[in-house]
């Protein structure tokens, strides 16, 4: 108590030994903080911090969207979307260029050489190249991706901006060096734009893509739950894809009814796969899983059709009745085409409602239409042949400029693609694959095999005449069908080009050269060329 009032001056200034070693340690990291804080806090000029890319909406523009998700997720030196270059432009010759040049032109081009040597670099740097619409210019149809790695962040922002392109058909990635990785993320990529937008062509040309990775492009193609309805050309051709790997396409191939075109050219498949994809071509054996499911969906199918047959009876006798007063009052034929229809569609199901009450008949029904009858045969649509007759006038058309030769066989490809990717639509929506019609043989169910396939291209692989046995047996198959058909009957076509050259057997062999036979005549650019000969001579 004597000592604090002997220095009453000092004692409230000079603070304590220990509170001032604290203050000094406060003070010394509030100086290193206030040095360190504007180093952090103040962003160079003219940059702003990273946006998150989960809050943009895309505007459906590829090239803004792509570019605006780039940036949000901190990815500075990523590839640009540009407009892919026609070939033509290239090669147009004037009359200036067809003259020498003068001294004042050779002058010109030393001053630009070093500009056009910077070009030259800068076409080999990474892009991604677009077709857009003739109408709209924005509007993205095809994607070509060509000669880089394809990263998964690349991937990752196409999730997002691929969706958003309404016109989107086609995506070409051709040497991108897809791993196991990549190739899951982009098959995962595909239902989310399916759901949206229709891609129908897809190209994974030389991606060194092996037996896992086609599996995983089995899976996609159909499983016993799933199917894919949009894909009508796969392109895997140059790849490293063996036995394993064309069975896993073949697994695909057996539920899968959109798929037209399919190249595995220049692979490793030797008589094994050959043997496989052969199998799927023709009437196959149903597995046990597979039977299950079938008798499940036909259950499914019966309950559906008697719940709603009681509620139902009395709206069906109107419909009559109104049909009846409709045709007396001379209504045009447009409405009495498509009451037909709808009660036709109606009627078709409960035949299958009615397949499982009796299962004697079922055989005996399904023996009679024959296994190459499609199940929508029975019930022709008017519509259909207008959109064919559309498809058929409107893709010569598109290609009127391209000049003459060998560009009409193209003309009638794309024709016969396109009413055949129609006719595979209705059927698909109408009917599961395991629902179609089957026969039973010895205790077993056998699928009457895919007839949607149209183009098979197996060039320059490892199969020998034992594979050529397989492929043989499915084509005889196939005509023997076709024969069948009656000219007003629709549905699918089966195999019209079938590439088997360039494999391992002699190009003379007796089986290669009925293979061949049989299959000329359904060609139908052959044919359109042999009429042609036929009418000039």
């Amino acid at each position: 108590m004597s000592t604090e009032p002997s220095a009453p001056g000092t004692s409230p200034r000079t603070p304590r030994p220990g509170a001032q070693k604290s203050s000094g340690a406060i003070t010394k990291k509030g100086d290193r903080a206030a040095k360190e804080k504007p180093a952090t806090a103040l962003p160079p000029l003219g940059e702003e911090e990273p946006k998150n890319p989960e809050e943009y909406q895309c505007s459906g523009v590829l090239e803004t969207d792509f570019a605006e998700l780039c940036i949000r997720s901190g990815y500075t030196d990523f590839p640009k979307v540009v407009t892919r270059p026609r070939p033509n432009q290239n090669f147009v010759l004037s009359a200036s260029m067809s003259e020498k040049p003068t001294q004042d032109d050779q002058r010109l081009s030393a001053s630009c050489s070093q500009n056009s040597l910077e070009s030259k670099y800068v076409f080999f740097r990474p892009t991604i190249q677009v077709e857009v619409e003739q109408e709209d210019s924005k509007a993205v149809k095809e994607i070509y991706i060509r000669g880089w790695k394809l990263e998964d962040r690349i991937l990752g922002i196409f999730s997002k901006c691929l969706p958003s392109l309404s016109q989107l058909q086609a995506i070409n990635l051709w040497k991108v060096g897809l791993t196991d990785k990549t190739l899951t993320t982009f098959i995962a990529l595909l239902p989310l734009c399916s759901s949206t937008l229709r891609i129908s062509h897809l190209s994974l040309r030389n991606n060194s893509i092996d037996d896992h990775g086609a599996q995983l492009l089995g899976q996609a193609l159909s499983t016993l739950n799933n199917s894919n309805r949009t894909l009508v050309s796969l392109n895997l051709g140059f790849n490293h894809i063996g036995d394993e790997g064309a069975g896993y396409i073949a697994d695909g191939l057996r539920l899968n009814r959109s798929l037209l075109w399919l190249s595995l050219a220049h692979n490793r498949i030797q008589d094994k796969g050959a043997l496989k994809l052969a199998e799927v071509l023709r009437p196959f054996e149903l597995t046990h899983t597979e039977v299950v499911e079938r008798r499940r969906l036909l259950l499914e199918k019966g309950t559906q059709e008697r719940s709603s047959r009681s509620p139902s009876s009395s709206r069906h006798g109107d419909s009559k009745t109104e049909r009846e007063k409709s045709q007396t009052a001379g209504i045009s034929n447009v409405t009495l085409v498509d009451k037909p229809e709808k009660m036709q569609t109606l009627k078709a199901p409960k035949g299958l409602g009615k397949k499982k009450e009796k299962s004697g008949e079922v055989v005996k029904k399904e023996e009679k239409s024959g296994p190459g009858q499609s199940p929508t045969q029975g019930t022709p649509k008017k519509e259909d042949a207008t959109k064919a007759g559309k498809g058929k006038v409107t893709i010569p058309e598109q290609k009127m400029s391209k000049g003459k030769g060998m560009k009409t066989g193209s003309k009638e490809k794309r024709s016969i693609l396109l009413e055949s990717e129609q006719l595979v639509v209705e059927a698909t929506e109408m009917v599961n694959p395991l629902l179609e019609p089957v026969e039973h043989r010895d205790g077993k169910v056998f699928m009457p095999g895919n007839k949607v396939l149209l183009h098979l291209n197996l060039l320059r692989n490892r199969i020998t005449e034992v594979g050529l046995e397989g492929f043989l047996t499915a084509v005889q198959y196939q005509v023997q069908v076709s024969k069948s058909r009656t000219s007003s009957s629709k549905g699918p076509l089966g195999l019209l080009w079938l590439s088997l050259a360039k494999n391992c057997f002699d190009p003379q062999c007796p089986t290669y050269t009925m293979i061949q036979e049989l299959m000329m005549p359904r060609d139908p650019v052959k044919a359109k060329v042999r009429e042609e000969e036929a009418a000039a001579t």
